[in-house]
């Protein structure tokens, strides 16, 4: 008999037991406690490691991951992606691994999801069929099901280390150089406002928690999230995560309105997870009323689409403004762009560290971007470039 044909078997004999005897409330070693019963009452035939395996995936199906259990525990997997019953691809060291689906149908991942989503409040069904959320380690999650989905439920699992990254240890990774690090240390003292912009699976959160961990103890830290994945240690941190609508379209709580909250709050700074929308608005607004130091990530491929993305996410607020006061706010409020990439061998690279000059220049036609630091991948080196804008070396200066 297969493992998998077992584990099914097995699966459907234990719920009848339970059924029968009325049992509830079990915890993992009491289900595997009656699976063995079971098993020895009709011998499989099977190796005693093998058994052991059939109990374990058994005793996940019912209250853990299901066959996602041993990945979710494997600390060198860093993104799970089940497409349906078709195929399950994880990702290690920066690269795509093809692993058996082990998912007997599309059902058992929907349950594998309610499960996961429903730990943070969350739903997912035909009304709502995507879905963000996070595990209890901090994992995040996103699930998409039919009718948009054509594939079967369709579940991503991002993951981050136990311990967040410092940026020494991103200088051991390579991240980025010495040289660049002692550069964001100071920048972090001196309250300049920065963006992280980069593409999906960059590093962007890994290098906002990096930089959030230089923060003085002193000062009061706000963070925003659609779905809480940073991982900050500071002794005066809120937390603060938004809230989707509920089965009747109502109670959402979007991040544009934590924003504003937050502004009560009396933040020294403020850190918003990623800005995909007009709460782009209120973050500009927050780095020019007294918020500096604030740090947010953005969806970008270059520096300078980062900020032409702010601007667009901007101008999505419902308050009509031209588009050279957009601009303005813009220049006026963010320091320095930090670009991210992952390589193809699947490191990942701060690849350059840029300055905004807020200077009206009448021969640029959008902003005026000067390059501190890049990463050469021809040399593959970090190489200094440039120096900081009066404005920005004002305020190293002022530290």
């Amino acid at each position: 008999m297969s493992l998998a044909r077992a584990v099914n078997d097995l699966h459907r004999a234990l719920i009848q037991h339970l059924e029968l005897s009325g049992e509830t409330g079990l915890n993992e070693a009491r289900l595997s406690t009656l699976a063995d019963q079971l098993i020895r009452e009709q011998p499989l035939g099977m190796p005693v490691t093998e058994v052991e395996n059939l109990i374990k995936s058994v005793v996940h199906r019912m209250i853990g991951w299901g066959p996602l259990t041993p990945l979710l525990q494997d600390a060198s997997v860093t993104e799970i992606m089940v497409n349906g019953t078709h195929s399950l691809y994880v990702e290690r060291g920066g690269k795509l691994e093809s692993l058996p689906n082990e998912f007997f149908d599309d059902e058992e991942i929907l349950q594998v999801i309610n499960r996961m989503v429903s730990q943070v409040g969350r739903r997912i069904d035909a009304a709502s069929p995507l879905v963000d959320a996070r595990l209890p380690d901090g994992s995040r999650i996103n699930a998409i099901i039919a009718p948009l989905s054509l594939s079967g439920p369709v579940l991503t699992i991002r993951r981050f280390p136990e311990k967040p990254l410092s940026l020494d240890d991103l200088i051991r990774q390579e991240t980025l150089s010495r040289n660049m690090a002692d550069f964001l240390r100071a920048a972090i003292e001196a309250r300049l406002n920065i963006v992280i912009s980069g593409g999906a699976g960059s590093g962007k959160t890994t290098t906002l928690n990096a930089l959030a961990s230089c923060i003085p103890s002193t000062e009061r830290l706000i963070t925003i999230e659609d779905a809480a994945e940073m991982r900050i240690t500071h002794p005066h941190l809120v937390a603060l995560e938004s809230r989707p609508p509920n089965i009747e379209g109502k109670g959402e709580i979007p991040l544009r309105l934590l924003l504003k909250n937050a502004l009560r709050m009396r933040p020294d700074r403020i850190l918003v997870g990623e800005i995909r929308g007009a709460e782009a608005l209120d973050m500009l607004q927050a780095m020019n009323t007294g918020h500096r130091g604030s740090l947010t990530t953005v969806h970008a491929n270059a520096p300078l689409e980062s900020l032409l993305r702010i601007e667009t996410m901007t101008l999505m607020a419902d308050v009509e403004l031209p588009l050279a006061a957009v601009r303005e706010q813009v220049r006026q409020a963010i320091h320095l762009v930090l670009q991210q990439e992952r390589l193809k061998d699947g490191r990942r690279k701060i690849v350059a560290i840029h300055a905004l000059n807020n200077d009206r220049d009448p021969s640029v036609e959008t902003y005026k971007l000067e390059p501190l630091f890049i990463y050469d991948k021809t040399e593959r080196a970090f190489q200094a470039q440039g120096t900081l804008p009066p404005a920005q070396k004002k305020l190293f200066e002022e530290r």
